[in-house]
């Protein structure tokens, strides 16, 4: 897999996460089920993100073998 396609998919993750959390910050959510369900959404997002740092970096690795 192309290393670019997955450091964009990151960075699309990451706009996102960003408006989510301007979202809460402007007082968004319209009562809490709303906030605990973008709450969901934004751990989701850090997940994912997190997924693909971690193979990010093992592909480095591997190639630096």
């Amino acid at each position: 897999m192309d290393p670019k396609v997955l450091k964009l998919l990151n960075s699309k993750l990451e706009e996102r996460r960003k408006e989510l959390v301007e979202f809460l910050g402007d007082g968004g959510a319209k009562s809490y089920d709303h906030y605990k369900e973008v709450c969901g959404v934004l751990r989701g997002l850090l997940t994912a993100q997190s997924e693909i740092n971690d193979l990010l970096q093992r592909m480095k690795e591997y190639e630096d073998e």
